[in-house]
């Protein structure tokens, strides 16, 4: 591939990152590689390195089945190329399955490498000094007669850290869009993967979690809130901060703000403040909650006074601060 090719893709790349939405991105992407790498599937993840093999954190499969990473789990320790890969940084491999995992011992890898239709490989990998995951885009071809040319793979390692990189541009623009429109100008994101790894943090998430965690320093979340995700609720109220989680594709999306007065409602009283927002009478409200109109009626003088508000509009503002 010549220069100016590698130009104008890496042009289209950059642009594809901020345009398209997360769900779309990788495999735009992929698409774009394939212009001028033909491949056949993919696998583009983070992973970190373990005597027993890859254990990885965040995957998307491009043109593969999800039993693919199951049936991985039963082979990856025989899988050379992986460790191998991983120590080679930003060098892309390019090989056959059958020469590279020639070993006796590996029958099952190619038995497995069949059944996916992965022929040949190529694979680039780097690593974050922070968080010490490694980063890699496997390119699978299915055809026997479809080996992996030198050029080809020179092509791929002039590429791999571009993808990486508009990957890390698209997520952060994902992180934007999530806080745009906030009315509490100190609004912090942050994305990490379902293992708790944050990848992408802004100064404004991370002054809210070594506040609420004395001598957090990361790079994984911490446990308490954790634990809050694997429970699947939608926010963890700290001391000083409210952070809402959100998991999607496979990922997740945090914003932190500053605890309010909204925070101090009982629950029951947060759903009946929503509905006196949206305009319902008390005996509306009663009627949708099956309680009795008195019952609501308490309620609602009970959120007024926690809010130190005296009318609707002023119950509707605060309400906004805890968005």
């Amino acid at each position: 591939m010549a220069h100016t090719d590698h130009n104008d893709v890496l042009l289209r790349l950059y642009r594809l990152a901020h345009e398209q939405p997360i769900d779309l991105f990788q495999d735009s992407a992929l698409a774009l590689v394939k212009q001028v790498l033909p491949f056949d599937s993919a696998m583009w993840g983070s992973a970190t390195m373990t005597r027993r093999g890859i254990d990885i954190h965040a995957i998307h499969l491009h043109r593969q089945p999800a039993e693919m990473l199951a049936g991985y789990e039963e082979v990856k320790h025989l899988d050379t190329a992986g460790s191998e890969a991983a120590g080679r940084f930003n060098e892309a491999l390019a090989f056959d399955r059958d020469t590279w995992f020639s070993d006796k011992q590996q029958q099952p890898l190619r038995d497995y490498g069949k059944r996916f239709d992965q022929a040949h490989f190529f694979i680039c990998s780097n690593r974050d000094a922070r968080t010490q995951l490694t980063h890699w885009i496997t390119l699978f071809r299915a055809s026997a007669s479809a080996p992996c040319l030198e050029h080809e793979r020179r092509s791929l390692e002039t590429l791999a850290p571009h993808v990486q990189q508009a990957l890390s541009l698209n997520r952060l623009a994902h992180l934007a869009q999530s806080a745009h429109g906030s009315p509490s100008a100190a609004i912090g994101t942050a994305m990490a993967d379902a293992r708790g790894m944050v990848h992408h943090m802004d100064s404004v998430f991370e002054h809210a979690l070594r506040t609420e965690w004395q001598g957090w320093r990361g790079p994984r979340l911490p446990s308490a809130l954790m634990a809050s995700v694997q429970q699947g609720l939608p926010r963890f109220a700290g001391r000083d901060h409210v952070l809402n989680l959100r998991t999607e594709h496979g990922l997740l999306w945090l914003r932190c703000r500053k605890r309010c007065a909204v925070d101090d409602l009982a629950p029951r009283e947060f759903v009946v403040a929503q509905m006196v927002a949206k305009g319902l009478t008390h005996k509306e409200i009663a009627k949708t909650l099956g309680s009795a109109p008195t019952t609501v009626r308490n309620q609602i003088r009970s959120v007024y006074d926690k809010l130190g508000v005296s009318h609707v509009v002023a119950l509707i503002e605060a309400l906004r601060l805890a968005e």
